[in-house]
């Protein structure tokens, strides 16, 4: 196998580094290190998928999810189907919620949780079933 040339470049970021040729060539093309820095989104995106994977790393919230991927719920229902109590499940909500995964709207004495499009989009792949609404 072909050993690949290495470039010295020196820049703010990579002072007396040496980069190997196809890579250098291929940051040329994007503007070098600060045009491929340019590609990594600000720190309120990265805090937005953060929260979305946290909110998506727990078995519990997942399954959530997907009940309310099927049809809005009330807490009672999710409970039925969770078996868990209903602090570990207001928390759960809650997680969700923040992550902007489902939403709560108020009807009469009850809290029906949905499903945003957020929500959709990020449970599409984690299932191959799909919900009611076919996941559109």
């Amino acid at each position: 196998m072909a050993q690949e040339k290495t470039l010295k470049r020196s820049s703010p970021q990579l002072a007396r580094t040496e980069i190997p040729e196809s890579i250098q060539r291929s940051l040329d093309t994007i503007g070098g290190i600060s045009g491929l820095c340019a590609y990594v989104p600000d720190d309120t995106v990265i805090r937005q998928i953060s929260g979305i994977h946290h909110a998506l790393s727990d078995p519990v919230r997942i399954r959530i999810l997907h009940l309310v991927g099927v049809q809005p719920l009330c807490v009672c229902v999710i409970k039925a189907c969770i078996g868990i109590a209903d602090s570990k499940l207001s928390y759960h909500l809650t997680v969700l919620k923040k992550a902007g995964l489902i939403e709560g709207s108020q009807q009469g004495n009850w809290i029906i949780y949905s499903i945003t499009d957020t929500g959709r989009e990020n449970l599409r792949p984690l299932s191959g079933s799909a919900t009611r609404e076919g996941f559109s």
